[in-house]
This record gives structure tokens, sequence and C-alpha cells, in this order.
């Protein structure tokens, strides 16, 4: 844990920081407003440049453009785009995908198609998938192909859907999530939470909570950790509704911005933690 800040509005308070990508952005902020920091990584980015699936689903865009494209993610959507050029197709596949309709799922996924040279239909303004599903299916499906970019695990929900409403779905596997390189810190954190020793926990995606409740469960503390976070002694923060949802599923309680942004996270810590937290 970080040594105790003299001041800024959440001196005083410990935080646990649990992500992957975009961790030392969080990890800035937070200390910069005082907090004393845990880094517990609960889970690892594993990009798939060389898999094979991948590599499939770049030439059948290229051979066949998709009408439409599913893009979860910027960091994924970026991967896709270099992993093909990688493979000297980098060129190929944004003129194949120039003539898509790029669906995206909030801004940092608009974000790479715009700095890739290319535009999006539509960006959903929840940042849900929930919300690209929807609008995917409100257009006619039938005989099109849709491209879908996933974003660290199958998504067969979703591709089961635009297959009912008549689409040729086609998965695009860019990276997988898998458990923490090192699991020592995200046991710790475990242990930390059941004691009560940190004020409040931040989840910046799903896989994020499901490791940390996996890596509970490995370290024998997952009831305790359930309870302190289900009682109040410990804050549970989320980046977002969609984030939350495994938190949620376990019956603990969360706080999340309206935005799913790192300083509306923070913003949203300065807010809850003085309420009769800690």
């Amino acid at each position: 844990m970080d040594p105790a800040p003299a001041s800024g509005t959440l001196a005083g308070w410990s935080v646990a920081v649990t992500a992957d990508r975009r961790r030392e952005d969080l990890v800035g902020l937070l200390r910069r407003r005082g907090a004393r920091v845990v880094e517990a990584p609960t889970m690892s980015t594993l990009p798939l440049a060389d898999d094979e699936q991948l590599r499939a689903a770049v030439e059948e865009c290229v051979a066949a453009p998709p009408d439409l494209v599913a893009v979860t993610t910027g960091v994924g959507f970026r991967g896709w785009l270099e992993a093909a050029a990688e493979w000297g197709r980098g060129e190929a596949l944004k003129v194949a995908l120039a003539g898509s309709a790029l669906v995206c799922r909030g801004s940092k996924a608009t974000g790479a198609v715009r700095a890739a040279g290319l535009r999006e239909a539509y960006t959903a303004p929840t940042e849900s998938n929930d919300d690209v599903l929807a609008w995917l299916l409100a257009r006619d499906l039938a005989g099109r192909r849709v491209a879908v970019q996933e974003h660290g695990a199958p998504m067969p929900e979703f591709s089961a859907a635009l297959r009912a409403a008549g689409a040729e779905v086609l998965p695009v596997p860019v990276y997988r999530w898998g458990p923490p390189a090192d699991p020592t810190p995200a046991r710790r954190l475990a242990a930390a939470v059941a004691a009560g020793e940190v004020h409040a926990v931040t989840f910046t995606s799903q896989p994020a909570v499901e490791g940390f409740f996996a890596q509970a469960r490995e370290a024998g503390r997952y009831d305790e950790v359930v309870a302190a976070l289900r009682d109040g002694r410990v804050l549970a923060v989320a980046i977002g509704a969609l984030c939350a949802r495994p938190l949620d599923a376990a019956g603990v309680p969360s706080v999340h911005p309206e935005r799913g942004r790192l300083a509306s996270m923070v913003r949203t810590l300065e807010e809850e933690l003085p309420r009769g937290r800690g």
C-alpha cells in the first residue's frame, strides 16, 4: 500500500485498483487526490496476434466485406487492425471495413474507428452491448454479414440473436482475458477486503470483478469478501452498470458514474466515500 499522502480529497482513504489495462492512469488519478492505493490486478489481457481464428477472420473480411461491424472496444479494434497490418493485410482490411456500417459501443470504440480513418454509423449512448445489439436488430439482417469484434470472451448470446434475425455472423476474437500474471496481490487484496483494511475497491470491467471473486475463492476468502462488500465495510465501485453486473449477481451493492470514464469513477469515489463509510 502507498504511504499516507498529506492532503487531497481522498486523503485518509485506501482504494484498491484491480484494473489491468490503464491501471497507471487510474492509480495516478487517485494518488493526485491523496488516496492510499493498493494495486492488485485481478485479470490480464492476452493479445491474439498469432491466433489462427483472428487471421481467418481478417481474410474473410477482406474477401467478402461485412455489411455491418459491431465494434465493442477501442483497444480491440486497434488490435484487429494492428494484427492485420502485421500480416500485410492492414490496408486491405481498412478498405473492406470502409464499406461497412460500423456500430460502436461507446466513445472509445468510436475514437479507434475514426483514428483509423473510418466513420461510424452509430455510437451506443450508454456504452452498452445491449444498445449495439438493439440497433442492429432494428435493421433487416436477413442474408447480411455481421462481423462481431469480441472483447475478451466469446459473445454467444449476442451472436445467436443476430443469427436468429437471419444474419451471417463472423466472430472476430482479438484478445482474451486470463488470470493475473501474478495472483499474489489479488489474493492479498481479498484478505484485506475480508478484514475491512481497505475502504473501496474499483473495477473497470466485468472480468476484473469475476477475476477478483475467483482469486478470493482460491484464497478461501470468498464468503468473507462478499460479506464485507455487502455490509458496506468496503465500497464496491464500478466504472458503469455493465461492469457492475457480476457484483449485482453476487448480491453486492455498488456505485458507478453515469458515464464510463476513469475520471468520473474517481469523482464518484470522492462523493461516496465520505458518506459514513470506512
